[in-house]
């Protein structure tokens, strides 16, 4: 089996869990997926299976889009709903509509984000998790991320609330930590705050509509269709330029040659589709700009 599975993870799981039961239901252990969701998130979770493996880090580096939910007043030693609170402040007076909007557009561009404490990024070979569980506070190295769209999703608000529940759509690059985000907003407004709620809705060009749930998978899988589950690896790759090339052709690309660059490669990274088939991926050559050369021949 070769393909992209779909997955609508579902609350209560690790991404990790999420393989381990795909590799049990589809009865393969060339599975990986890409890119992590933590147990309290549901969302779309693309798993590729067998030679999609090759694609996973192309896949992994694509726009993701997520609803989130962000409740000011009160934050957490997590960042989300499931860790311990650590301030509160009640929302007395009504925050209007066009304050939210703007504080929503100032977080638009490149911003610069502190990874959170209980998250997987390493610092000196160690996890922050494991970190914050030893309660121990590291210093962070911050990172660039890109929040390509804030919308939203509410116009109206009550008018005092000990809590205030704000719903956003957001469209943002990798490694984008929306827990981190929805607390600077509310630092922002002037309240603690945190993530109550968090769904991802597309990694790339796989949506929502796309995907299947562990039930639907074994659905497939009894009825012995499991190849109906799978996208190609085009699907995983359609954020990414290609260069289309005749079967004569087909066999020199096989074989991971170097070949003359073409004059429509304008990207320094691309598929080659030969019969609306990926066969692999390429970039220009590093040293000889007028060359191509492979990074992964499926």
């Amino acid at each position: 089996m070769d393909g992209i599975l779909p997955l609508w993870k579902e609350k209560g799981y690790t991404s990790h869990d999420c393989v381990s039961k795909a590799r049990g239901m589809l009865k393969t252990r060339k599975i990986g997926h890409t890119g992590t969701l933590d147990p309290d998130v549901e969302g779309v979770l693309p798993l590729c299976v067998g030679k999609a493996t090759k694609i996973v880090p192309f896949l992994t580096d694509t726009e993701k889009v997520y609803e989130a939910v962000i409740t000011l007043g009160s934050s957490t030693e997590t960042e989300d709903a499931t860790g311990e609170v650590v301030e509160q402040k009640p929302v007395l007076d009504e925050i209007p509509v066009s304050k939210i909007q703007s504080v929503l557009k100032s977080f638009t561009g490149e911003i610069t984000q502190v990874p959170p404490m209980y998250s997987a990024v390493k610092v000196k070979g160690k996890r922050l998790y494991q970190y914050a569980r030893e309660g121990i506070e590291v210093d962070r190295p911050d990172r660039k991320v890109t929040i390509k769209t804030i919308e939203l999703l509410e116009k109206q608000f009550p008018v005092k609330s000990e809590r205030l529940s704000i719903p956003i759509r957001v469209v943002c690059s990798k490694g984008t930590y929306i827990r981190t985000l929805c607390v600077d907003i509310g630092r922002e407004l002037g309240f603690p705050a945190h993530m109550s709620t968090l769904v991802r809705l597309q990694t790339g060009a796989i949506r929502q509509n796309d995907c299947f749930t562990f039930d639907q998978v074994q659905y497939y899988v009894d009825l012995k269709r499991q190849e109906d589950l799978l996208l190609p690896l085009s699907k995983g790759l359609e954020h990414m330029p290609s260069l289309q090339i005749s079967e004569q052709e087909k066999q020199a690309i096989l074989h991971g040659q170097v070949l003359p660059k073409p004059k429509e490669v304008t990207a320094s990274e691309f598929s080659i589709i030969c019969n609306h088939e990926v066969i692999a991926m390429y970039q220009v050559h590093p040293t000889k700009p007028d060359k191509i050369k492979p990074i992964r021949v499926f």
